[in-house]
């Protein structure tokens, strides 16, 4: 009898890490019955961070709520509490920006100019409200490239323009903003704020929030936005050099401003949910992520868990597996989009794919 760990991240657009996980263990029993697996999905910070959390942890419940989403309308949404530890003796909230302000939300109308982060925001008051000792906080997928100002907006902050007046939601206010009265400012909570991200970036510069991911949020004007960063930047008191300080449009910058930590999603994801002792319990690790390729590297999921099972097989399971992708680190490699024949074919039923994925991998590797 082998023992499997399923642990992959979500497939962005296709299907949720749990969902993910659920489908190969389903493919793998199918080739080999007798075999235990243990689902553990993943999270680097994005979509799926808090869901990550809900499957692993024992005792965590999702909190409900209302928040104001990124196209300005409310939406529904939730964090995740964590029971009580020694170090945080009133629990953990978690919260992730995707479900709270995240680009999914918006569907195909972007909103360049006007998406925020008031609903991250509100769900991180809403944690502090209920008295949580300390925050973990996920942070991509975000839809907005307001420099955080959403969020801290929501947390008591007032942001101004020359007229004294309050700035608009979204870059469009970003660009107007000359006055940040931290006054009625929630503080973290007494055993901080935890900031997950797989984002590196600074906040201005080529390789800044507008730059990099201004575009895929329907941004035009770069070189405008960027120098509205640059001037939030000084309004924050804060490096916008900074390594993260450019992940999810600025929210990076005005959270480190505010008190918080950021670190690398993957790795705390991981020891947070007690990756490293369920990889121990088990004889292979199956991980895998919507598209693998030469950014992997830096602290996507698939990696951090290969560096984690060093010294046992460990599989990959993506929908694609770009040609300049370094695949070293993983004892076998499957494509959904060579599996299922094309890319669109893959897309449009990740269960069957997955689940046939987990099948030939129960066939390669069931006798390790």
């Amino acid at each position: 009898m082998t023992t499997v760990l399923l642990a992959p991240d979500g497939f962005k657009g296709s299907i949720t890490a749990a969902d993910a996980a659920a489908a190969l263990a389903a493919g793998w029993l199918d080739a080999r019955p007798d075999d235990v697996t243990i689902a553990r999905p993943m999270a680097d910070g994005g979509e799926g961070t808090a869901a990550a959390f809900l499957a692993a942890i024992p005792g965590a419940r999702r909190m409900p709520m209302r928040v104001t989403g990124p196209h300005g309308r409310e939406v529904a949404a939730s964090w995740i509490l964590l029971p009580p530890t020694a170090a945080a003796p009133n629990g953990t909230g978690v919260v992730d920006l995707a479900s709270t302000s995240g680009i999914e939300l918006l569907g195909s109308s972007l909103r360049p100019l006007d998406a925020d982060t008031r609903g991250f925001g509100q769900a991180i008051a809403a944690a502090i409200e209920h008295g949580v000792s300390r925050l973990v906080l996920g942070i991509g997928s975000s839809a907005s490239t307001d420099a955080g100002f959403g969020v801290l907006t929501a947390l008591g902050a007032r942001i101004t323009d020359a007229t004294g007046t309050d700035a608009a939601p979204g870059l469009r206010g970003v660009r107007t903003a000359v006055h940040l009265d931290r006054s009625c400012l929630r503080p973290p909570p007494p055993g901080g704020a935890v900031v997950l991200t797989d984002v590196r970036s600074p906040l201005t510069g080529p390789a800044g929030a507008a730059a990099v991911f201004g575009p895929q949020k329907g941004l035009i004007d770069i070189s405008g936005a960027d120098a509205a960063l640059a001037r939030a930047a000084v309004l924050l008191d804060t490096d916008p050099l900074a390594p993260g300080a450019g992940a999810a449009g600025g929210t990076g910058a005005a959270l480190r401003a505010w008190g918080a930590e950021l670190v690398p999603g993957a790795e705390a994801v991981a020891e947070l949910i007690g990756m490293r002792e369920a990889v121990a319990r088990a004889d292979i690790v199956v991980t895998g992520e919507g598209a693998f390729d030469a950014s992997s590297a830096a602290g996507k999921v698939p990696v951090r868990l290969a560096a984690l099972a060093a010294d046992r097989p460990v599989a990959l399971v993506a929908g694609r597996i770009a040609p300049d992708a370094d695949t070293s680190a993983f004892t076998t490699t499957i494509a959904l989009d060579d599996l299922a024949g094309s890319p669109a074919a893959a897309l449009a039923d990740p269960v069957r794919w997955l689940r046939a994925a987990g099948h030939v991998l129960a066939e390669r590797l069931g006798s390790s």
